[in-house]
């Protein structure tokens, strides 16, 4: 594993930040846990990110909760991949109609 980030999903709507913290502490250091929230609700989106102090805890904890039991639900763990840049241009639209 090249990166100490972790992409956690499958989560459920009530796991807490904190919670999350305490469950990947058992692999290590745990940097920062991050649950994505929708901007709108601020409701959880079912996924985030934790960051282990080491690359060797970041593999040992995606060893350990890939498929782990969580609140009822089976969680999805693996190496996060870096956030793609949103491209604005292009995209279409725009043209007018001509009545």
């Amino acid at each position: 594993m090249s990166s100490n980030k972790l992409y956690v999903g499958n989560l459920s709507y009530s796991t807490t930040e904190e919670g999350l913290t305490e469950l990947f502490t058992q692999a290590g250091t745990v940097t920062s846990a991050k649950i994505i929230t929708d901007r709108a609700t601020g409701r959880s989106k079912g996924f985030g990110f934790v960051e282990m102090s080491t690359n060797e805890e970041a593999e040992k904890a995606a060893e350990m909760f890939n498929n782990f039991e969580y609140l009822e639900r089976n969680l999805k763990v693996n190496e996060a991949k870096p956030q793609e840049k949103k491209s604005f241009s292009g995209g279409g639209g725009g043209g007018r109609s001509r009545w």
